[in-house]
């Protein structure tokens, strides 16, 4: 318990609370010693005069007893130290003698501040658990490309005679995804990519550009040596005629491009490529798994304006102590496309099911199954309440300050109040940024989006609601930034046991550790998840335990 502090002004405090103890127990032992006392004292002559006055005169002995106890105040009063409430231990005090004391305003605040700092660092040392870091088992980042390939960059970087051009389409995230297979499969042509054309995305109006999200310049430093990359086409391919791709199939490998498009790009000299989206195949050569690293690891860092207000963010987050990032795909959006309904009431699941009716052609695969069957399939994103009971069943405290990342949830703060009543340390970027911070971001959703990876990538705990590609994306990066804490909701186990209302409580706790034992961000080895891609798991082919094994 903490201290009040010794204010210039204690003395004057203290003898609020005095008075009526000390008058009380002085008033009564006077009176009791002078009512068992006359017979006594009146057998002594010096008491003479004491004793016939007072058999005479009732006031004498009033004026006595008065002037008695007011003594025996006064000598109390002298010996004050002793009886002062505040104690040296002021933690042994009731809470009544405690608040019957003027304390100011300022100590009653800081009391109340340290009880819930206590409070906070107890569940701290109970759910200690739950910032625990998974082993890495020695896997660190490793890039050590073949001599075949080191050769074969002289000739691929002084090419001056083909060209890539690509259009990519979605949100940040998912550009980014197709910007790291542009550079791939420039590679496997040998052409000079010049800087991908970032389509206006038709959902959020964002028309930021390449060099507004990323860094051009280290961008182009860290490929030097792999591909070529210039900002525009050269004067001598500006009346080219392109070859134009809208649409590459589903996992082609490097033979197929190359026998698709080598022979006509070294005719026409350009190359444009849209729709890229999980185009390449994700099993690929190893050096080129290991561009893939390369580029989204390293050559893709965030714009200077970007990189310097998310590490702000980040780092007030972190002033505070260790956080976990919530990534929740709440948005009406997701809902729909999904198909799934938010569980907030009838009339929001109306709203959902009735746009998804006037835009069929949202919804995304696998529309014969009902909601229920996509619920329990794992197919819909946790909501509030669900992403509320997961991290309390995996130890999360009440005092875990939480940062969450995703756009405006369908049904805005209601939507929230699982969570929000639960965990009150909770924020997102409005709530950090100082005023002024985020207008250089307005409207620009796929700037605002890499604020949300930065400050999601640095947390100590990582768990989205939904997959998606931001969601894999920081799954990879913290597996290669040394395999930190990320959560991987096991939704087709869990759910059920969510339904459920007769388990209790320690059960259902025990029951969902369990099934998140292995999915805490542990190493996973790519080669036992065959079509998945290497920038989402990493190990083997992109980190290794062998300290021989060059980097880049």
């Amino acid at each position: 318990m903490a201290r009040p502090k010794n204010h210039s002004n204690n003395t004057k405090l203290a003898y609020i609370s005095v008075p009526s103890q000390i008058i009380s127990s002085a008033s009564s032992n006077s009176l009791q010693s002078l009512l068992l006392s006359p017979k006594k004292s009146s057998k002594h002559s010096s008491n003479r005069l004491f004793s016939s006055t007072g058999r005479t005169n009732p006031r004498f002995w009033f004026f006595l007893l008065f002037f008695l106890s007011f003594f025996g105040m006064l000598m109390m009063w002298l010996n004050l130290d002793v009886l002062v409430p505040f104690s040296p231990n002021p933690c042994a005090q009731s809470q009544s003698q405690f608040t019957s004391s003027k304390i100011s305003v300022t100590d009653q605040n800081s009391y109340l501040v340290s009880s819930i700092d206590r409070i906070d660092e107890e569940d701290d040392v109970v759910d200690e658990n739950f910032w625990e870091q998974p082993d890495g088992l020695g896997y660190r980042p490793c890039l050590g490309f073949t001599p075949e390939y080191k050769s074969s960059s002289i000739e691929v970087v002084k090419d001056r005679t083909k060209y890539l051009l690509v259009v990519v389409s979605g949100g940040m995230n998912q550009q980014r995804n197709q910007i790291v297979d542009a550079v791939v499969i420039a590679r496997i042509l040998g052409a000079a990519l010049v800087v991908p054309i970032l389509q206006v995305n038709v959902i959020w109006g964002d028309e930021s550009e390449f060099s507004d999200i990323f860094d051009l310049e280290h961008f182009k430093k860290v490929l030097a040596d792999d591909v070529r990359i210039v900002s525009s086409l050269p004067s001598t391919h500006m009346m080219s005629r392109p070859v134009e791709e809208k649409r590459t199939p589903l996992h082609v490998s490097p033979q197929w491009i190359r026998a698709r498009y080598l022979k006509r790009l070294h005719r026409e000299g350009v190359l444009l490529l849209r729709g890229l989206d999980s185009r390449l195949s994700k099993d690929l050569p190893s050096d080129l798994q290991k561009l893939r690293c390369k580029v989204a690891f390293h050559a893709l860092r965030f714009s200077p304006p970007v990189l310097e207000l998310g590490n702000k963010l980040a780092e007030r987050m972190r002033s505070k102590g260790p956080y976990v990032a919530l990534h929740l795909r709440m948005e009406k959006d997701v809902w729909v496309r999904t198909g799934c309904l938010p569980g907030l009431s009838h009339e929001y699941d109306e709203i959902v099911h009735n746009e998804r009716k006037l835009r069929p052609e949202l919804l995304t695969a696998r529309s014969n199954m009902t909601y229920h069957d996509r619920k329990l399939a794992g197919l819909c994103p946790l909501n509030a309440l669900e992403v509320t009971r997961l991290l309390k069943a995996l130890g999360a405290p009440r005092s875990a300050r939480i940062y969450w990342a995703g756009g405006q949830p369908f049904g805005g703060k209601e939507a929230m109040l699982p969570l929000t009543n639960e965990f009150s340390h909770f924020y997102n970027k409005d709530d950090l940024a100082l005023p002024g911070e985020l207008e250089p971001f307005a409207n620009k959703a796929s700037l605002l989006a890499a604020l949300d990876y930065i400050v999601s990538e640095d947390s100590d705990v990582f768990m989205p609601s939904h997959g998606g590609n931001m969601g894999h994306a920081i799954q990879g990066h913290r597996a290669y930034a040394g395999h930190k804490k990320h959560i991987t909701p096991n939704k087709r186990q869990m759910l059920p046991y969510f339904l459920n209302s007769s388990l209790p409580e320690p059960e259902f706790k025990r029951i969902i550790r369990e099934l998140h034992r292995e999915s805490l961000g542990q190493p996973e080895l790519r080669t036992s998840k065959q079509g998945r891609d290497v920038t989402k798991y990493p190990v083997a082919e992109c980190m290794c335990t062998d300290s021989k094994t060059e980097s880049f």
